[in-house]
C-alpha cells in the first residue's frame, strides 16, 4: 500500500515537472517573441524553434518517465 502511494507521488511529481519544462521553455518564450516582435525587436525564428525543440522533448520524456513509474503500480 506505502509502496504504491509513493510511487503515485513519484509519477505526479515527474509529470509536473514535465509540465513546468514545457511551459518554461516553450510557452514563456513564445509570449517574449511575441512581446519583443510588437517592440521592434527582432530574435531569429530558428534559434526559437530549436530550443522549444529542445525543451519540448525534454518535457515529453519526463512524463513518459512518469507513466514508466506508474506502470510499476502493483
Amino acid at each position: 500500500m506505502i509502496h504504491n502511494e509513493r510511487t503515485k507521488l513519484t509519477a505526479n511529481w515527474l509529470n509536473a515537472t514535465a509540465s513546468g519544462v514545457i511551459i518554461t521553455g516553450v510557452v514563456a518564450p513564445s509570449i517574449a517573441v511575441l512581446f519583443q516582435l510588437s517592440m521592434g525587436i527582432g530574435v531569429s525564428p530558428l534559434l526559437l524553434v530549436a530550443a522549444s525543440g529542445v525543451w519540448l522533448s525534454s518535457g515529453i520524456a519526463l512524463h513518459l518517465l512518469g507513466r514508466k513509474v506508474l506502470g510499476r503500480l502493483m
